[in-house]
Formats: structure tokens, sequence, C-alpha cells
């Protein structure tokens, strides 16, 4: 730990309120309840930016403090809630009152320049809500593939017929969820999938993928790339891309597919990310996001921020799914060790405007609950309405099993799941069987995506913000409860799988025959 050097440069953002963010909320619901009049009638851009945006005189007070230091923010976000700065040390040491330090991880060579405090004007503090990176000590994502193993593959001659016995391919997916193998083809549907530290798929990859496991398909597999932030845009596959990007493409057959190749590893990239998307006059319907952080190392200002851009992207039509995580209730710090003193949720998933996927094992029988799921409570979000009699269930099941581990009345995370276990993937002439959420996610994301492109032919809107119809009582039995197994990940105990919504499971995973019927169904007024 030492001074920053003065010259040094830095990068803030400041954060400003909203005009009514609370109104957002509001409007997010009433869109995505089936039982609202508007159901599915989502808001412009204009409209979504209209909340967001700040007050003229929030702008004023900032700029004009900032102007004072002789620095010129660039406006970062659509709405204009976000500017950025690039500053040498020495200038952000005046303009916050702060000493700006090189802090080193004791466990990794990752080191992060933070100050332990700021000072804000009391003129422009209450135009401020936050400014990162500051005080807040939030690592940036590092470099981890899921678990996997090599797999040698007999001849295609000689391969045994029940793939599913061992390993999940599509056609697996398909025979077991019911997904329908034949090709979207509805104008204006579209699936993204984001990626980041230097994550890519390669066509080729893509095509060999195809060969092995979707024979069915005669013309060539294709997604496009998006670099945000200097995101790389070719290079040899790597593990998570290939995953996400293989089974997306190979479950949502035919459904356009973006891939978001996301520079920055900070916390930064997820914000730049949805910023981006929010620019668009036409999002992505699905956004698949197969990484997650943990939830300890956020503050509640910087967590509403990440939370309220979800909602964003909501309030357009888009569906929001995060991965769990690959931890069970615990989390793994920078030294490999598992902490099992206390649960700790991951993050964004405990943000209540979005979908948080688990992950399960099984195709003989009926599915088990993968020890690895992540899954808990928020002890940063509260509980939103829409879980709260489902939670409830589940709590009154479990008496105090786990009591003084987790916060009872926090936004419960999974909402639903999916096979996770073993997918069979290939890479650079390899193929790899690889576990975790990472896989659920783009899996469970396709299942919408297909569900949309069923919708939009019949001239209905997207899904959008699924979790108001995914826990209704016809969501819930559109769905295959998954009541067997529990999530220690690797510590000693995790939470149990139980009938109805669990914090390892959610509410189960996707049976597209059913939740056709459904979402065909779910017109205003449901």
């Amino acid at each position: 730990m030492h001074p920053a050097s003065s010259t040094s440069s830095l990068q803030l953002t400041l954060v400003l309120p909203p005009t009514n963010i609370d109104g957002l909320h509001t409007a997010l619901y009433d869109v995505s309840d089936p039982k609202s009049a508007n159901y599915g009638k989502y808001l412009s851009k204009a409209e979504v930016e209209a909340f967001v945006a700040p007050k003229p005189d929030s702008v004023k007070a900032v700029t004009d403090w900032l102007g004072q230091h002789n620095i010129h923010p660039q406006t970062v976000s659509p709405s204009g809630d976000m500017l950025r700065i690039d500053i040498p040390v020495s200038t952000a040491n005046t303009l916050l009152a702060a000493n700006f330090t090189v802090f080193k991880d004791k466990y990794s060579d990752v080191t992060l320049t933070r100050t332990l405090s700021v000072t804000i004007p009391d003129d422009v503090a209450p135009y401020l809500e936050y400014i990162y990176p500051t005080t807040q000590f939030i690592m940036p994502l590092r470099r981890k593939n899921p678990p996997f193993e090599v797999v040698t593959l007999s001849p295609k001659s000689k391969r045994q017929t029940d793939f599913c016995a061992v390993d999940v391919i599509p056609q697996c997916l398909e025979s077991y969820y019911h997904i329908p193998a034949a090709p979207a083809n509805a104008t204006g549907n579209s699936i993204g999938v984001s990626g980041y530290m230097d994550q890519i798929a390669s066509e080729q990859d893509l095509q060999i993928f195809f060969d092995a496991w979707r024979p069915d398909v005669t013309t060539s597999p294709e997604f496009n790339i998006v670099s945000i932030d200097g995101g790389i845009t070719s290079g040899v596959g790597t593990l998570e891309a290939s995953l996400d990007i293989q089974y997306t493409v190979g479950v949502a057959t035919n459904v356009p597919t973006t891939f978001y190749s996301v520079g920055n590893p900070f916390v930064q990239g997820y914000i730049d990310l949805v910023n981006f998307l929010l620019g668009l006059d036409e999002l992505p319907l699905v956004l698949s996001n197969s990484y997650c952080m943990f939830e300890g190392l956020f503050d509640v200002d910087s967590a509403n921020t990440f939370c309220n851009a979800y909602a964003q992207l909501g309030a357009r039509g888009t569906s929001v799914l995060f991965a769990s995580g690959d931890w069970g209730v615990y989390s793994i710090g920078f030294d490999n060790n598992c902490n099992i003193t206390a649960f700790d949720p991951t993050f964004p998933s405990g943000c209540p405007f979005l979908t948080s996927v688990g992950g399960t094992t099984g195709f003989d029988g009926p599915e088990v609950a993968a020890e690895f799921s992540g899954g808990g409570f928020s002890t940063l979000f509260a509980q939103p309405d829409y879980q709260s009699a489902a939670v409830q269930r589940y709590l009154d099941t479990i008496g105090n099993t786990n009591a003084g581990l987790f916060n009872r009345s926090g936004r419960a995370f999974p909402d639903v799941s999916a096979q996770a276990v073993r997918y069979l993937t290939e890479i650079n002439g390899t193929f790899y069987g690889i576990n975790g959420t990472s896989a659920s996610t783009p899996v469970f994301a396709s299942v919408i995506a297909l569900l949309n492109d069923a919708r939009l032919n019949a001239g209905l809107p997207s899904l959008g913000f699924l979790n108001p119809l995914l826990y209704s009582k016809q969501g819930t039995a559109a769905l295959n409860d998954v009541t067997s197994g529990s999530n220690p990940g690797c510590g000693p105990v995790g939470f149990p799988a139980a009938e109805g919504w669990d914090p390892v499971t959610g509410l189960g995973s996707p049976d597209f025959d059913k939740l056709l019927a459904l979402v065909m169904g779910a017109q205003p007024g449901l």
C-alpha cells in the first residue's frame, strides 16, 4: 500500500439522482404483470429516460463544481444520469479532499487505486448519489473458467446413442424440456449474450458443434459480435463464451444472436453494456449473462444503480437473465478458499428486476439440484411482493434450518433453473464437458427467446421482465418443480430443495409446451 502517483490517471463515474425512480419501478411492474391492463405495453426509450434523467439543477450543480476545477465531464448514459471524468490523481485528491492510495489484495496481484474517505461540498452533495471508484473496494472480474473436463468422443459410427445418460447436448435439452428443434422465424426476434475478460467464441467452433449435435440444421449457424469498451472481436474460442454461444445458437435455433464483448473487467463494464443497450432504438428481447460477483462487495448506492439499469431494460421489453453462481450458498475468496462463516449472496441476482437462473442435474427421472447452484437471500434488496408468498412457504417448511446465516426478508434467488452439469462444448478442436449456471442461463434464456418467437408471430409483444408471470399460479404450474438436493457448494451445509420455490432451484426448470400454452394466453388482465 502506497500513495498513488500524482500524475497517474483516474477514471471516475459520477451518478446523479434520477428524477422519479419510484415511477420507473411502478411502470415496470405495470407492464410486466399479466393481471395489469398494461401488460406488454412497454415504455419507449424517451419514456424510460424521462424517469431516470437527473433534474436540471442537479446537472448544473455538479458540472459547475467540476468546472471550477477545469474538469469537463462526458455523459455516458442515454438519460444523462451518469457522468465520467478522467483526471490525474492530484486533481482527484483536491476535488474530493481525498488521499488516493494503491492497495494490493493479499491473495493476488490485483491492485486498486482507492481512497478511504471523500468530502463533497455541502452545496453539491444533494445532487450526487455517489462517485465510483472512490471508497468502494469492488474487485474486478477475474478470469475463472467454469469447472470442466476434456471429453474424448468415439467415432460417429461407434458413439452411444444415449448421450443424455452422461452428458448434455442440445437434443437432451430438446427432449427433456420439450424445446422445439424447428427454426424460429419471427421478424424482430433477438437475443443478446454478454462476455467479459477477453472471452470470445468462434464461428468455426460453432460449425463443428452443429455438425456434431445439430445435423438437422442445414444452414450455417452464425452470430454477430459487438465490441464495448474495446472488447475483443476475434481469436481462438474460450470456454465461457463458447459455452454461452453454442448453447444459445444451438437451442434458440435461428433466433438472431449478438455477442456483446465488453473490454472493461471492472464493474463499470456491466454498466457500460447496459448504457450501450439503452442507447439503442431496438433492444435485444432477451439478454443472457453468465457472470456474477459477490454482493458483499457492494454498497447500497452502487447496487441500486445496477439494479435500476436492469429495470430500465425490463421496462422497454427486455428479459434480463443472470447466472446465480457456482458456489452454492457460500463465496470463494481470492485465495480460492471457501468462506464458510456466513452465507454470501451473489450479485446481481439479488436485484428484484431480473431473473436469476440456478442449476440442476439428471435426465433419468426427476431433476435434482446441482450442489453448486448459487442461491440465497440478498442483504441489500428487500423481498419483492411477487415472490413473498412463495418464499414464506419455503421459510415455513425449513423452520430454523440455517437460522442466523441469511436475511429472511431479503430478495430471494434463484427464480428458475435448468440443467447445469457436463455440457459438451467444442473449443479449438476439443470437446469439453462444462458445469455451471453459466450453462443453465443461456438455455433458459433461449427458451424465452423461442417463446417470444411464438408471441411475435401471433402479433403479441415480447415477454419482457419475467418474474411477475413466473411467480403467478399459472407460471409456477408451467415449470418442473425440483424437490431434491441442496446447494452446500464449497461448504458444509446449504439450503435444501423443497416443494415449490426454494433457494437452490427457484421455481423449477422449463417445460416449453406448458410455458408456450401459458404465454400464448398471457394477455392483459390474465
